[in-house]
C-alpha cells in the first residue's frame, strides 16, 4: 500500500513535528518505518510479522546517515513518506536517561519540588520515560548509578547515547498508542541539564518503584 494512504491529519502532524524539532530545537531528525494497512489492521513497513515496535524503528543499519538538522530537508523527507516515524538520534545534541514510567513520574514530581533543572521528557506506550540531558550522559550513567548505591540494570535505568535514538511524539507505535511529551520542549528548558543533576532522584525513584513492585507480588 502507498504511504500516502496514512490519514491526512496524522501525516501532517508528523511532518510538522519533524520540521519543528529541527527549526526550534536544532535537533537532528530521522524518518523511520511506518504503518501500512494490512487486512483489518496495520503492519510495520519492515514486513516483520512479529515486529517489536511497528511503525516506530529505523529502516536499516545505516539509518543514522539519513538524519538531518535542516527543516527544509525534513519537510522533503516527510513529504516523500508522510507516515514515517520521527526518530531523534541521541549522542548529538542530547542523550537520554530511560526509566520505567512509574519511576519517571515519581522522579519528575520530586525534581520539580526541588526546582532541579529539567529538559524535555517523553513518555512511550510501553510505559517508559526518557529524560533529555546533555550529550555524553550515556557513557557515565552506569557508574553514576553505582556511586548512588544502585545497579542500573536491576532497577531498569539505562542511558541512551551515541548510535541510538528516542522515538519522538507524535509517532504511533503499532496499535498500542502514540509517544507523548510528559514535559514538552519549551523556551524554558532549551538548556539541558547535566546527567549528574538528575541521576540521584531518578535512581532513587527506580529503586523505590522496583521495591514496590516486588512487595506487591509477595
Amino acid at each position: 500500500m502507498e504511504a500516502a494512504q496514512v490519514p491526512r491529519q496524522r501525516a501532517e502532524q508528523l511532518l510538522d513535528a519533524a520540521v519543528r524539532y529541527t527549526e526550534e530545537r536544532r535537533w537532528d531528525v530521522c524518518p523511520g518505518t511506518w504503518l501500512e494497512p494490512s487486512g483489518t489492521g496495520r503492519r510495520c513497513s519492515c514486513g516483520e510479522e512479529r515486529c517489536g515496535a511497528p511503525g516506530a524503528h529505523p529502516t536499516g543499519v545505516d539509518w543514522a546517515d539519513g538524519a538531518t538538522g535542516s527543516g527544509a530537508a525534513a519537510r522533503r523527507l516527510w513529504t516523500q513518506q508522510p507516515g514515517a516515524a520521527v526518530l531523534l538520534p541521541t549522542g548529538r545534541t542530547f542523550d537520554a536517561v530511560d526509566v520505567p514510567e512509574s519511576a519517571g513520574f515519581l522522579a519528575l514530581a520530586r525534581m520539580e519540588r526541588l526546582s532541579l533543572p529539567l529538559g524535555p521528557v517523553t513518555r512511550t506506550p510501553d510505559r517508559r520515560m526518557q529524560f533529555f540531558v546533555l550529550p555524553g550522559a550515556a557513557a557515565k550513567t552506569e557508574d553514576l548509578v553505582r556511586r548512588a548505591g544502585w545497579n542500573a540494570a536491576s532497577i531498569g535505568l539505562r542511558g541512551v547515547g551515541e548510535g541510538a535514538y528516542v522515538i519522538a511524539p507524535p509517532t504511533r507505535v503499532g496499535g498500542v498508542g502514540a509517544v507523548q511529551w510528559a514535559r514538552c520542549p519549551t523556551t524554558a528548558n532549551r538548556w539541558l541539564p547535566e546527567v549528574e543533576e538528575l541521576i540521584g532522584p531518578l535512581a532513587y525513584a527506580c529503586g523505590r518503584a522496583r521495591a514496590d513492585a516486588r512487595d506487591s507480588l509477595s
